[in-house]
């Protein structure tokens, strides 16, 4: 086994992730279909099992303590079930939930995913996208300024459900360069143009394509090295990694330029695929790893995951162990 791999897994265990943006939970009713419903030409489902699983940046939270690193967590949930939920399962998984804000006024994201076998027949999404009052992002800043300062990387986990806005954003990335920090975001569109000045930017093709107003064709190193230009002049962005689903991956960070393409995978399920990109970059991030590195190891973790119906967690000695027999590293 690589012993340049194992070096940079232990490293894991020093490091502490703050984990900034959208929490919710994700909610799973699997069955069978067996007839059509005699009221409307739709599927009934006979449910056989429900499970409620951490999503969104609680996930990347999840993703981050698998692969053995600290994840301290900065969220807003609801003072409602979903929200009682969402604390437990953090809890069971050994996540602390003190940055955790609570509010009266916003519900706990919850998605509803109804599964037959693995073929996903419909979401419903029970949410809230307004930004936070006042009072919860003057709450979510305290949290921030008393956490912040003992992590290693700050990674904003952005869904566009109102925990993240301009202000909230511009104030953590201050706060991260004053503790010479380094941040990673995984952005949406509403926010996309408000990450200046973060170390590394990591947004997907259908983000890019709303985010800058452009139109990509295939990707190629030359035009992802534009685009990767283009960030950096537009937004002052330190370096940037580009997801390209089947196209693999793209790095622009310290002078280097890299393209992977993607490794040939048995697809189950794309969902909670960038929560783990995001993890696994932040924590090379944080331990100093080449960008060659970094890109290979997201790449790699991003194929795995999706392997797996549902939004599942990276196994890092899967990671480690794929790794090696590849010869990364």
């Amino acid at each position: 086994m690589s012993e340049k791999l194992n070096t940079l897994f232990d490293s894991f265990k020093q490091i502490k992730a703050l984990i900034v943006g959208d929490v919710m939970v994700d909610s799973y009713a699997w069955g069978k279909v067996e007839r059509i419903s005699p009221e409307a030409p739709v599927p009934v489902l006979h449910v056989q099992k429900k499970e409620h699983r951490l999503g969104g940046a609680a996930n990347v939270a999840l993703n981050v303590k698998s692969l053995g690193a600290t994840p301290v967590l900065v969220a807003v949930s609801g003072q409602d079930s979903a929200g009682n939920s969402l604390c437990q399962l953090l809890e069971k998984e050994g996540i602390e939930t003190n940055g955790i804000v609570k509010s009266n006024h916003r519900p706990t994201t919850i998605k509803h995913r109804v599964m037959s076998g693995s073929h996903h027949l419909i979401r419903v999404d029970d949410e809230t996208d307004e930004l936070l009052n006042t009072e919860e992002n003057t709450a979510t800043k305290e949290t921030i300024a008393k956490l912040l300062p003992g992590c290693q990387v700050v990674i904003f986990e952005d869904y566009d459900k109102g925990v993240l806005s301009e202000d909230l954003i511009a104030y953590t990335i201050g706060l991260a360069k004053q503790h010479n920090i380094p941040t990673i975001v995984d952005p949406k569109k509403r926010n996309f143009l408000f990450y200046s000045g973060v170390t590394l930017f990591k947004p997907n093709l259908k983000e890019l394509r709303e985010g800058l107003k452009i139109e990509i064709g295939k990707p190629t190193f030359d035009n992802l090295t534009e685009i990767a230009n283009t960030l950096r002049d537009k937004m002052q962005v330190e370096g940037s990694l580009l997801t390209l689903s089947e196209h693999g991956m793209f790095i622009d960070h310290e002078s280097e330029k890299h393209l992977a393409h993607a490794w040939h995978r048995n697809i189950a399920d794309v969902s909670g695929a960038g929560d783990t990109v995001v993890s696994i970059a932040a924590l090379c991030l944080a331990a100093k790893t080449s960008p060659l590195l970094l890109l290979q190891l997201a790449n790699l973790g991003g194929g795995l995951v999706c392997e797996h119906p549902g939004v599942v967690p990276i196994d890092k000695d899967r990671l480690r162990e794929e790794a090696t027999r590849l010869g990364l590293g």
